[in-house]
């Protein structure tokens, strides 16, 4: 791990970004269960990239927008999406904020919190978070605007128009790759040529880098400068998260794509039992506030479950609703 005291944080910081950590892990979990037993109809999980999600929310501040992509569940948690309103989304219930129960779940959105919606097509959140950065350079304010991708998106076209935009432009923008080493199922080695995604960053003219994404503290430190950066008229940053996906690409997927090998080396790979078992060697946490933490977690997840299964489903008259037109379900 990142030496801690070198970037301001202190054991209280370390312990705040576990238990986000943890909740995250904790909802997405919850959200499996409910999936097998037939409650909820999908998943994508963000198990495995927990610590590169809190490590940059973490160093967010009031004010910044982030436009964040289907595996950010532990982002959002932290930026202020409550387990419930994840769980209303998750089962397609009326008060869903995201969508009042009509879009998939992971396509979060909070307005007051700065949250972007998203659309499902992979990479079209860049574009909408470079406009965000624009209208903020624009209106003189001392806030930037990120966005998360995949590394399978960052082979899109909103990818390099996105960052060409925000390059000529110096703009306060942030992009993270959050790289899990597949596009569903595909490879690293079949989706790019180069040995690093951040490499990329010198043709936008801007600052790019490749940090540890199952370090939190690396990853807070490398978004704390490139915040700075971008509030101080250095322009934009390209930040490559190497992670690793615990799971299948989502709940539809079959995994057989990756080796037994692959698949057996995963727990070890984990970055929450990674950073679990450093603050307990540090004697930051012990096992009595470890027990502590997990019983918070579980009652906050049973009561927002309990609550958004108890919830009402939108009325099928709501169908026209929150489109381009609305009208009547009857009109023919």
């Amino acid at each position: 791990m990142f030496d801690y005291k070198s970037v301001g944080l202190e054991k209280e910081d370390l312990q705040a970004m576990y238990k986000w950590m943890d909740l995250g892990r904790k909802i997405d979990e919850r959200m499996w269960l409910l999936n097998r037993a037939g409650k909820i109809p999908f998943v994508i999980s963000c198990q495995g990239q927990e610590a590169a999600q809190i490590g940059m929310a973490y160093a967010m501040e009031e004010g910044d927008i982030s436009s964040p992509y289907y595996r950010d569940l532990a982002l959002v948690t932290y930026l202020g999406m409550t387990p419930l309103e994840t769980m209303l989304s998750a089962f397609g219930k009326r008060d869903d904020i995201s969508s009042g129960g009509k879009q998939m779940p992971s396509h979060f959105s909070k307005r007051e919190k700065g949250i972007l919606s998203q659309s499902s097509p992979v990479g079209t959140q860049i574009v909408h978070a470079v406009g965000a950065a624009l209208a903020l350079k624009m209106d003189n304010k001392s806030n930037i605007a990120m966005t998360t991708v995949g590394e399978g998106s960052s082979n899109q076209g909103d990818f390099h128009e996105g960052l060409n935009f925000a390059g000529v432009h110096d703009l306060p923008f942030i992009c993270v790759i959050e790289n899990n080493k597949y596009a569903i199922s595909v490879p690293n080695s079949l989706q790019y040529g180069a040995e690093k995604l951040s490499d990329r960053a010198i043709g936008y003219g801007m600052h790019g880098e490749t940090v540890d994404g199952n370090d939190p503290i690396a990853m807070y430190k490398a978004m704390k400068e490139a915040r700075e950066r971008g509030l101080n008229g250095g322009g934009s940053t390209l930040i490559e998260a190497m992670c690793t996906r615990m799971t299948a690409h989502s709940s539809d997927d079959d995994d057989k794509y990756r080796t037994k090998e692959e698949r057996d080396e995963l727990k070890s790979l984990d970055c929450n039992l990674r950073f679990k078992e450093f603050l307990l060697e540090e004697g930051i946490i012990d096992n009595n506030w470890l027990s502590e933490i997990e019983k918070e977690h579980k009652d906050i997840i049973n009561q927002a479950t309990k609550e958004a299964e108890k919830a009402p489903y939108p009325s099928p008259e709501e169908t026209y609703t929150h489109v381009y037109e609305e009208g009547s379900i009857n009109n023919g």
